[in-house]
C-alpha cells in the first residue's frame, strides 16, 4: 500500500473531514500549496478559496473561509472558520447575498459597518469564484 496523508478538517462546528489521502491542494494566504505524504513540517494562513483533497484518482472540493493549516509529522491539519462542499454552493441564494451584501457596503453608517459588508463582500466572491470552476 502506498503511503497516505493523514487529513483532518475542522470547523468551529463540527470535524469535517478525518481520513488518509493522497494529497490535499490548499489556498495558501502566499499562494496554493500541494501538500502529500512525509511534507515538511510548516503552518500557513489560509486565504478563502477551495481546497482540493485528491484520493484514489478522485477530488472532492471544499470552499474554505478563514482559518490555518498545519502540517506536522502527523500529517496536515486545517482548522477553518467556514467550510462548505463546493457541491453544496447554492449559486442562486449566493448571487442575492453578495448583491445584498454590496449594498451593505454603499448603505453603511460608519466605516465598522462598512468593513464588516466589505468582507462579506470578500467572501462571498471567493466563494463565486470557487464555485464557477
Amino acid at each position: 500500500m502506498a503511503d497516505k496523508l493523514h487529513f483532518d478538517l475542522v470547523s468551529p462546528e463540527r470535524r469535517l473531514f478525518a481520513g488518509n489521502v493522497d494529497q490535499v491542494v490548499v489556498p495558501g494566504e502566499e499562494g496554493d500549496f500541494g501538500v502529500l505524504p512525509n511534507h515538511a513540517p510548516f503552518m500557513s494562513v489560509i486565504r478563502p478559496g477551495a481546497i482540493t483533497v485528491i484520493d484514489d484518482g478522485k477530488e472532492t472540493r471544499t470552499f474554505i473561509h478563514g482559518g490555518f493549516a498545519e502540517v506536522t509529522a502527523a500529517g496536515l491539519t486545517i482548522l477553518a472558520e467556514e467550510a462548505i462542499a463546493v457541491a453544496d454552493i447554492d449559486t442562486e441564494k449566493l448571487a442575492r447575498d453578495l448583491s445584498d451584501a454590496r449594498e451593505d457596503v454603499t448603505a453603511a453608517k460608519d466605516e465598522e459597518e462598512r468593513d464588516q459588508a466589505a468582507a462579506l463582500v470578500a467572501k462571498y466572491e471567493a466563494m463565486q469564484a470557487v464555485a464557477a470552476h
